[in-house]
């Protein structure tokens, strides 16, 4: 079968995979903290006997595009937004941590501080924030969690906890499966206190949905003059045959 088959069928593959990231990325458009996935896939020349002719596609690792999102202002409370660069760490059902821009913080049916997945939002010290019952809560900049308990005086504020700030460089983390950020190796990181947040807001995706769209648009042609070439491939064997039947 002429190699021409594999070179398309390799492309048409990329073009695929290029289709999930950005149809991926338009759908979550509208998710709060959202970064964008990057598709990348390069030419590989393919060596051996003879000349080296032939070049494949293959995926290069996928990236994500961490430039920050608008902010948007709500007004309430537990809604927190990282104000430049930054994550809340958050704990996964694994126990690990991991790390997010979404900020639509709630208080669950256990007091814990969650995010709004439902998982718990970190503290410095390593462990859930729980949440005591509380008339008014405010968060500071630098994360610090202070309510005035039920019941108490207006100038009877308690200190809960500081919630884990961090800020690694940009090349240390990669999207998980889950969406979430994570390290190598989930490696813990430590608090930052230069981190800022702001509360009552939130952080919007940084998808561009033009650009997302054009992009479908683009990988859907691709793949379609991959798949015309596997055809002028089939088509051709199928000439080669012939000939070969009436000799």
């Amino acid at each position: 079968m002429d190699k021409v088959l594999y070179l398309a069928m390799s492309g048409a593959r990329e073009n695929m995979l290029s289709q999930q990231a950005h149809a991926n990325n338009l759908a979550n458009a509208n998710t709060t903290g959202f970064k964008s996935d990057l598709a990348q896939a390069r030419a590989m020349q393919v060596f051996g006997d003879g000349h080296a002719s032939r070049v494949y596609a293959q995926t290069e690792r996928p990236a994500t595009n961490l430039a920050g999102g608008t902010l948007i202002e709500t007004g309430r409370k537990l809604d927190l937004a990282v104000a430049g660069d930054g994550w809340l760490t958050v704990i996964r059902p694994d126990g690990t941590e991991a790390y997010t821009r979404g900020g639509e913080l709630q208080v669950d049916a256990t007091n814990q501080l969650v995010t709004g997945s439902g998982l718990p939002v970190m503290g410095n010290g390593g462990i859930p924030i729980i949440l005591p019952p509380y008339e008014n809560l405010d968060i500071a900049t630098d994360g610090t969690i202070t309510v005035r308990p039920l019941g108490d005086n207006a100038n009877q504020l308690v200190l809960v906890d500081q919630i884990k700030l961090v800020n690694p460089d940009r090349g240390a983390l990669f999207k998980d499966r889950d969406g979430l950020m994570v390290t190598e190796g989930n490696q813990v990181l430590e608090p930052d206190a230069n981190v800022r947040v702001r509360s009552g807001y939130i952080e919007s995706s940084n998808v561009n949905a033009v650009n997302e769209l054009t992009s479908i648009i683009s990988a859907s042609r691709q793949f379609e003059m991959q798949v015309r070439m596997m055809k002028t491939a089939q088509e051709n064997s199928e000439a080669a045959a012939a000939i070969l039947r009436l000799s």
